[in-house]
């Protein structure tokens, strides 16, 4: 019998490509040798995870998982009585076969093995780009996007059937769900139950396909969707919108929305992180005897004292004036370079008592 690695990674069929990845990160560290000394049964089950993402993590070696299940019987009686001529078919239940799973699918029309289980009718998951003005970084923001994707058939309520009517046994399958294929090859006779394509593997069919959505139980309509986006978002971020993908078809689950937020520069602030930085200007009797200045922040303006003796390019800080930081209440800090503008011109006076002061050094 092969084995369950979505039980194992603690995932479901559907997982995504970073679900896996997430699932297997968390689980190789709660069960790594090193927090288990001397445990048979952690170095074992760590064995197992890394065994289970050595598949699910190769989109190809996933795909043929997928295609022969995992419940065991990956040859599915397409051998005769059993005689393999010594062939190796340990990899089969792996779901690591290689160019030979390939070849078994091109026997069936591309449908393999996977007959025995229905075929998911899982809506597609849809990426789109936003773009937001950096305030809405400080405080958040809602936004309306409108999108083109396929909805449910409000006609059958995803049934597929004309006034959510009922279903009949599929007349292809007998109600199985699957049909029996047959194909020769070097093998010899391969017989392979694979799923049916008239009822998509349920085994019942709308006795009187919806008029609406040709039975398909959905339909593609432009929809506006409001995205509410967190403050403190970065950008390049992206926001998962669960179930407002696609459809799917036949009331099948919906895909997801990710929604990639593009944040617009600021021509005064400049981000760091969760942290802000400006840059101002003193003049050098501001900077030698100190003085008090408004600066402007992304939470309006705040007074900045310039301490007496300031540098040139010192750094200040305004403590809690920065950007949220994302999922959480803390906020970053403000920077502020000071810059120390040195006039070009001199009126008399300033001359002299630039003289004067130097004369005293």
């Amino acid at each position: 019998m092969s084995k369950d690695y979505y039980a194992t990674l603690g995932i479901s069929k559907n997982a995504s490509e970073s679900d896996i990845k997430k699932a297997y990160r968390d689980m190789s560290k709660k069960w790594h040798p090193d927090k288990h000394k001397g445990e048979k049964q952690a170095e074992d089950k760590f064995k197992e995870i890394n065994e289970a993402y050595e598949v699910l993590g190769n989109a190809k070696r996933k795909q043929q998982y997928d295609q022969f299940g995992s419940t065991g019987n990956t040859a599915g009686g397409g051998f005769g009585g059993g005689n393999t001529g010594g062939f190796d078919f340990s990899g089969f239940q792996q779901g690591d076969m290689g160019d030979l799973g390939d070849m078994f699918s091109s026997f069936f029309g591309g449908q393999g093995g996977g007959g025995r289980q229905r075929r998911s009718n899982r809506g597609r998951d849809i990426q789109v780009r936003i773009t937001i003005d950096f305030i809405d970084v400080v405080k958040g923001a809602k936004k309306v996007i409108a999108i083109e994707k396929y909805v449910m058939c409000k006609g059958c309520a995803g049934s597929g059937a004309e006034d959510n009517g009922k279903l009949v046994t599929c007349k292809n399958c007998q109600g199985t769900g699957q049909v029996t294929h047959t194909a020769q090859s070097f093998f010899g006779t391969i017989q392979q139950a694979v799923m049916c394509n008239n009822c998509q593997g349920s085994g019942q069919v709308p006795e009187k396909p919806c008029s609406d959505c040709k039975g398909e139980g959905r339909k593609r309509e432009k929809v506006e969707i409001t995205i509410d986006v967190p403050a403190g978002i970065h950008d390049g971020q992206t926001l998962r919108l669960q179930g407002q993908g696609d459809a799917g078809s036949h009331g099948d689950e919906s895909g997801e929305l990710y929604v990639q937020i593009q944040v617009k520069k600021d021509s005064k602030f400049v981000r760091d992180n969760d942290d802000i930085r400006t840059t101002i200007e003193v003049s050098v009797l501001d900077a030698i005897l100190g003085t008090d200045t408004k600066v402007q922040t992304v939470h309006g303006d705040v007074t900045l004292k310039i301490p007496a003796g300031t540098q040139p390019n010192q750094i200040l800080r305004l403590k809690g004036k920065g950007l949220p930081v994302l999922s959480s209440s803390r906020t970053g800090d403000h920077y502020v370079t000071v810059k120390i503008e040195i006039p070009r011109k001199l009126s008399k006076a300033e001359k002299k008592l630039y003289e004067e002061l130097k004369g005293e050094q």
